[in-house]
């Protein structure tokens, strides 16, 4: 027995070695930490239960059958990260780039059929040259079936991708396929092809980073969530994300005290939007005055930032947070930030974590880049995701709220639970001067005198102002529920989640369907 034991023991060393300390060195060499390092550092301490650790693949040709390591590059198992189960899920470079094939893939189903089955979060280390090409058709096979299960699992449990490394062709829709995607700065990039393909194909000279880093996907592309310095700030904004969510569909997120008193007064809301109603103001003073203290966390912040969504807690409580942002581009919506509000809204809805909307939107970006890029299209994504949403939505109309995307932004109109406002409201069909030169547009004409006209033009604009350009018209039909001191806001959404705590919407009158077909 002794020897068998002693046996395990160095086989066991073995495949702790992944593709041997040379190849470890070199790692380290390039500033990454190995698929083991990462998932210590991911999980708590003496959690990890390791799965398939002496899987090794079984191709032949091409010199493999003498070309192997046990795992086959990839580490896969159960673990707790701060006391919440999760699937963990890490390439390794050391072996073969961390190349994916027959076995490696099939360990990473059953790694992900365990978190369907069990209800827990998938967290995915990426850090693969792609597919193993030794192993042909078989790669293939098993990119498929991981893309399979990451459909299987979406809106079922949370699915978290690091990119940590090279991450081409095939193996870039994994990630595409989940709902997170951190990536590490000058560590790793995501594309279809290569540099070399590109050259060869359009003649366009490009590296890697140019071509698919992290800074590319965070501000140009919109796939990257988040962007890490390292490895291990990479592993700290997992585990933050993770505090936010539930572990699956089923249940409701964690709540977590950090002693901010949910009745907090916040007067310097009072003083936040400005006297001049076109003047900028930045949307985060007002979102970091309402949420609990070092609460929020930022996803996409980098892109399309006429938009700010992300997470963050209000008496511990998790919640979605959508905002405009008047900073930039007047906080207009346009192709990119509808599909950033409209995918973070599905999300939320789907993780039964409530939606609380911030809005101070002028109306759809205006041009002909917008409209041929299809506008429509991509603006009926918002609308579709809040209709579509049951979980409670509490929206607060800060300043503008103007046309289809006043319609747009969590209204009433949209099955919004609780709608505020602030007295700085301004909620009608268009912007004051433009309604009025359309209403007395014949009165404006017959006055010849440029500075006349300008004077007229003024007048009424502020009779407009008076009587549509305020929140008291759409509380009088009760498309508001309340038009609140900008002070009260933290309280006011407070008292109103608490309420909505036992939301259950059950659309009864819809006919029974396959699925909604929502605009892609």
């Amino acid at each position: 027995m002794s020897s068998r034991i002693e046996e395990l023991k160095k086989l066991y060393e073995q495949a702790m070695l992944g593709g041997g300390k040379e190849a470890i060195e070199a790692q380290h060499s390039r500033g990454k930490l190995t698929a083991r390092e990462r998932v210590e550092l991911l999980v708590d301490p003496g959690t990890f239960l390791e799965l398939d650790m002496f899987v090794r693949h079984r191709a032949t040709e091409f010199g493999m059958d003498k070309r192997w390591v046990w795992g086959d590059a990839v580490v896969t198992g159960l673990a707790k990260i701060d006391g919440r189960r999760t699937v963990v899920i890490a390439q390794d470079f050391t072996f073969m780039g961390g190349s994916l094939g027959e076995m490696h893939a099939a360990k990473i189903v059953k790694a992900m059929q365990f978190a369907i089955s069990q209800g827990i979060p998938i967290v995915f280390l990426n850090d693969s040259g792609g597919a193993r090409i030794q192993e042909g058709v078989d790669s293939l096979k098993g990119y498929g079936d991981i893309f399979y299960m990451n459909v299987m699992a979406s809106g079922v449990v949370p699915q978290i991708a690091a990119i940590m490394g090279p991450c081409a062709g095939g193996a870039v829709y994994s990630p595409a396929l989940m709902d997170f995607v951190v990536m590490v700065k000058k560590t790793s990039f995501m594309f279809i092809t290569g540099p070399r393909v590109v050259k060869a194909a359009i003649g366009e000279v490009v590296d890697e980073q140019q071509l698919g880093g992290p800074e590319v996907h965070a501000s140009k592309s919109g796939q990257a969530d988040f962007v890490a310095d390292n490895d291990k700030e990479a592993i700290s904004i997992i585990k933050r994300l993770l505090s936010y969510l539930p572990s699956n569909n089923m249940e409701d997120p964690p709540v977590i005290k950090v002693g901010d008193p949910p009745d907090r007064d916040v007067p310097e809301l009072d003083e936040v939007v400005p006297e001049d109603p076109n003047a900028p103001y930045d949307m985060y003073r007002v979102i970091n005055g309402v949420l609990d203290a070092g609460s929020f966390l930022e996803v996409k912040a980098h892109w399309a930032k006429n938009a700010i969504t992300g997470f963050g807690r209000i008496d511990g409580r998790s919640v979605c947070v959508i905002a405009n942002q008047p900073n930039y581009l007047a906080g207009v919506l346009d192709i990119d930030s509808s599909d950033k509000i409209a995918e973070h809204v599905r999300f939320c809805d789907a993780f039964n974590i409530p939606i609380i909307t911030f809005v101070d939107v002028p109306g759809y970006m205006p041009g002909t880049r917008q409209e041929h890029g299809g506008i429509i299209r991509h603006g009926a994504k918002v609308l579709y995701a809040y209709s579509e949403a049951t979980v409670p939505k509490i929206t607060v109309i800060v300043r503008k709220a103007y046309g289809g995307a006043y319609i747009a932004m969590g209204s009433k109109h949209l099955g919004a639970d609780f709608v505020a406002a602030w007295p700085t409201a301004e909620i009608a069909v268009m912007g004051p001067e433009g309604a009025a030169e359309i209403i007395w547009r014949r009165e404006l004409e017959a006055v010849k005198d440029p500075q006349e006209r300008a004077k007229l033009l003024a007048k009424f604009t502020e009779e407009y102002r008076s009587k549509f350009a305020n929140p008291y018209v759409a509380a009088s039909r009760g498309y508001i529920d309340s038009v609140i001191q900008p002070r009260d806001t933290r309280r006011v959404i407070a008292r109103a989640l608490d309420m909505l705590s036992t939301k259950r919407e059950v659309r009864i009158w819809v006919p029974p369907k396959k699925h909604g077909l929502t605009p892609v």
